[in-house]
């Protein structure tokens, strides 16, 4: 059975967080009432004439920046022609020969894979290189019923940025990654919210297959109708499988998109293929080309710290883990919110930060809808936590219980230790009472700690701990019976 190298490459779509459309005034709102937001230049009605918004072209020149592409100096517009009714123009405004972005890369984070993936990561540290980003104006949205389809024009005319990959993609899980990333990053620009979902982040597959030994691609199969992250990723695999079979029964594939349908986990042929040329790309006449250098100006200072520089920094600063660091880092709001407890307090370690964010308060946030947007819970608030345990008035389990009613009734700390009793007896000459009358009632272990066993010496605490009613701070009974046994 020959073997297939398998080639992909990713059509991402994402809609831009500007106030308004593209080329009109009308507002950019998901879930409005259907057909309320349109003027006569969004539905295409004779004699309306588009004008360019500033904000998109800066997102989009942003987004080029964070993704180390370059910007030629003119840019232009043009009219892609195609006849559908969710375009009543019969033509898109895009970019052709002369896009905002070309060139650059989208780095594939570990933690971006797949959870099953993520331990056989084949090509760890990837960039997957682009070879453009051009902006458009979104189509309609239509919605097909049994006998008839519906069309809302209040998407019509969204500011669109369309992220061309070059065919650099080699796995579903790759692909995977690769939107997982490029997600991360577009948030972490405030450029678009990437909500697959709310249908502002859409993606197109191309993937061809070719036997190995063979330099030129595979026909090029391309998949729509893909909503989530997991789509994709089962798309792909599907796909690869049908190609594979095709290719081994000697049939030949032919340049085409395919549709591909969740339910039934397959894809179906929509069209054979168009190439470039069958859309008649022509330079738009109302709008005129536009010099970039002053807008490229303008957004350089703009261009934020991205998440592996984010990661690297912590893990430098904070002295995190690499895992920790990922963690922290993949999300801006989560990551927002850890520095903004280890800026509360600066005497608490920073590890000791990440390692309650991560095991604990991502633990009950599984939980809680909204993530750590809505979390009740204030970065201060662990941090004074973390501080009062690293003081050693309280012990670590005593700590997550307090922890789980902090985020369920937003009390501070202090109140519910004082509430449960939970503040540790630190009195020195009070333990040194209970330590005495426990090693006096147990002269075997007292040798067997001055024989060198270790384990012996935290057998004392515990009974401190249990005379004590779990009171006596352990950090300063072990150092007494360490004083009293060993000298």
């Amino acid at each position: 059975m020959p073997k297939y190298i398998v080639t992909i490459g990713l059509e991402v779509h994402a809609q831009l967080t500007t106030q308004s459309k593209m080329f009109c005034a009308c507002p950019r709102e998901f879930g409005a009432e259907p057909n309320t937001h349109t003027c006569p230049t969004c539905l295409g009605l004779p004699g309306a004439l588009p004008v360019l918004n500033e904000a998109a072209i800066e997102k989009t020149i942003l987004t080029g920046m964070m993704l180390g592409c370059e910007t030629p100096p003119i840019v232009k517009w043009d009219r892609k022609n195609y006849f559908y009714p969710d375009m009543p123009k019969n033509y898109q405004i895009t970019q052709f020969d002369l896009p905002l972005c070309i060139g650059g890369g989208v780095p594939l984070y570990d933690l971006a894979y797949p959870k099953d993936a993520q331990k056989s990561i084949v090509n760890p540290g990837k960039v997957v290189k682009l070879t453009r980003i051009h902006l458009e104006e979104d189509v309609a949205k239509s919605t097909h019923h049994d006998k008839f389809t519906t069309i809302d024009f209040n998407r019509a005319g969204t500011p669109l940025m369309e992220i061309v990959s070059d065919p650099d993609i080699d796995s579903a899980e790759e692909a995977f990654a690769y939107l997982t990333s490029l997600r991360q990053i577009l948030i972490y620009g405030g450029v678009s919210d990437a909500d697959m979902e709310k249908g502002n982040l859409r993606c197109d597959v191309n993937i061809s297959l070719r036997p190995e030994g063979q330099t030129e691609l595979g026909s090029k199969i391309e998949l729509k109708n893909l909503n989530s992250m997991s789509a994709v990723r089962r798309a792909i695999k599907y796909e690869i499988e049908r190609q594979t079979e095709a290719l081994d029964k000697g049939e030949k594939l032919i340049q085409s998109t395919r549709r591909w349908d969740d339910d039934r986990g397959e894809t179906s042929l929509m069209r054979t293929k168009e190439d470039a040329h069958d859309y008649r790309y022509l330079p738009d006449p109302d709008l005129i080309p536009l010099r970039t250098a002053d807008i490229v100006a303008r957004v350089r200072p703009l261009v934020p710290e991205l998440p592996h520089e984010k990661r690297a920094r912590f893990e430098k600063d904070y002295g995190c883990s690499a895992y920790d660091a990922g963690v922290l880092a993949s999300e801006k709001e989560l990551a927002t919110w850890y520095e903004a407890a280890v800026g509360a307090d600066t005497s608490v370690p920073p590890k000791k930060i990440a390692n309650w964010v991560i095991n604990d308060l991502l633990g009950i946030l599984k939980d809680s809808e909204g993530g750590i947007s809505s979390c009740p819970l204030k970065p201060e608030a662990l941090s004074a936590l973390v501080a009062v345990v690293e003081e050693g008035k309280i012990s670590n389990t005593q700590a997550k219980e307090v922890f789980a009613e902090m985020f369920e009734s937003g009390k501070p700390a202090s109140e519910i230790i004082k509430a449960k009793g939970f503040e540790q007896v630190s009195d020195t000459g009070a333990l040194e009472v209970i330590v005495d009358q426990i090693l006096a009632a147990n002269p075997d272990k007292v040798a067997e700690v001055k024989g060198g066993n270790e384990k012996a010496m935290n057998w004392f605490t515990g009974q401190a701990m249990k005379a004590s009613q779990g009171k006596a701070n352990p950090k300063i009974v072990t150092d007494i019976v360490r004083k009293k046994v060993l000298g």
